[in-house]
């Protein structure tokens, strides 16, 4: 994959993590480090409320990261989780360096505002305009103003790194902050949250806590549009809607914000998050945040189920990491599958969720996937992220195999006007 745009930069990192050897664990073989506060910093395995794991993908280098850290800005009741899903030749980078310092940046600024008395509570209204019983909610409004700024200042901070190169690589995130019954939980891409429920019934239900903000979800077109930039698809993956300059034909990124991509910036593509609260309450049991490696192969109630069926919770992630790789294999036979990374926060204490009779209906009704599953296509499986160099075909009659090829695509269907 060639790049269109390019930024020659040197490969010094810094990790923002501190390491003091005093607190170093070693637990399975990983290493739990010591962040900001001194909190709990886990980057891989897994602990008494947490599963996470990660696993390359067939389309090179992984270029998802995940973190949790735990005792959160020194509170021993507070947790932070994300995932991250990098993309462009230095996605991988990108992802990592996001990962290192966005968590110490909302520490950070959540100690000093409790050492200066400031609630940091702003007169806002949540991102779809509702108005409803969160968007005056304290606490929401003052994390909702403090997570703003952070991932604000997260992507200056990484437009000035010279050590990665940014301007057509970057990387998507969803994350959690989790205070006794308080989560808050913070979008930018399509990553996804989805929590494990019990409904009137007492039976396991999913919620999803985010939506994907891909470039074709009306509000998201509608700013790409009002700021010049292109929201299409190309002919050969139809439903994989991507941003695009106005005169050019590239990077073609295929979610509707991100940080990095400076490319973009200008063109409609933000870092500002997504920001929504769910006061947890009894039936609540955890909640799952993935890349879209999992939910191209995975339903919501997949996910769920498959969590709650471990009867280990410490191998929740890397059990639904491999059901959603047998699911590629056999939906998307042609495709490769994606990078994937998980993490599960769970929130009670006891390490079964499901019941002995739970669990064999779960055997039953999600038996493992077989021929007749394959029913998926490879137009939006097997797309990338980002598609740099592309040259738009001006032949009339394109056959299959000339469509095919990464470096001769031709733009098809175009959003001009979005409907609500």
């Amino acid at each position: 994959m060639g790049a269109c745009c390019s930024c020659h930069r040197g490969h010094i990192r810094h990790f923002h993590v501190e390491e003091y050897e005093e607190e170093r664990r070693f637990d399975d073989g990983n290493i739990v480090l010591r962040g900001d506060a001194g909190a709990r910093v886990r980057l891989q395995g897994s602990s008494k409320y947490v599963s996470m794991y990660s696993q390359q993908g067939k389309k090179g280098v992984n270029q998802d990261s995940m973190t949790v850290w735990e005792r959160f800005s020194g509170d021993k009741d507070m947790f932070f989780g994300a995932v991250l899903d990098g993309h462009g030749p230095s996605g991988h980078k990108v992802s990592s360096y996001v990962r290192d310092f966005l968590p110490a940046k909302i520490s950070q600024l959540y100690r000093q505002a409790s050492i200066d008395g400031s609630s940091a509570v702003m007169d806002i209204q949540t991102d779809d305009g509702s108005g409803g019983p969160n968007s005056r909610n304290p606490l929401f409004l003052s994390w909702k103003a403090r997570l703003t700024k952070c991932f604000h200042d997260m992507d200056e901070q990484l437009e000035q790194e010279a050590s990665v190169e940014s301007y057509c690589s970057g990387t998507t995130t969803v994350s959690v902050l989790k205070k006794g019954e308080h989560l808050i939980i913070s979008n930018l891409g399509d990553s996804r949250a989805v929590l494990c429920t019990r409904d009137d019934t007492n039976h396991l239900v999913a919620e999803q806590l985010t939506v994907d903000l891909k470039p074709n979800v009306p509000s998201e077109a509608n700013r790409i549009i009002s700021c010049q930039g292109r929201v299409q698809a190309m002919e050969e993956e139809p439903n994989v809607y991507r941003i695009w300059m106005p005169h050019e034909d590239c990077p073609g990124l295929a979610m509707a914000r991100a940080f990095g991509d400076f490319c973009l910036k200008d063109y409609g593509l933000i870092s500002t998050p997504v920001v929504s609260y769910r006061k947890l309450t009894e039936r609540d049991e955890f909640v799952v945040l993935a890349t879209d490696g999992i939910w191209d192969a995975l339903s919501n109630d997949e996910v769920v189920q498959t969590v709650a069926s471990a009867r280990d919770r410490s191998t929740a992630a890397q059990l639904l990491v491999e059901k959603a790789v047998r699911a590629w294999r056999y939906k998307f036979p042609r495709s490769k599958i994606d990078d994937c990374a998980v993490v599960c926060l769970f929130f009670k204490r006891h390490s079964s969720t499901l019941s002995p009779l739970e669990a064999a209906q779960f055997d039953l009704s999600y038996p493992d996937l077989d021929s007749r599953s394959c029913t998926g296509s490879v137009n939006s499986t097997d797309a990338l992220e980002t598609v740099l160099n592309c040259k738009v075909n001006e032949a009339e009659n394109v056959d299959e195999q000339t469509a095919r090829r990464p470096r001769k695509r031709r733009l098809g269907k175009k959003l001009e006007h979005v409907g609500e």
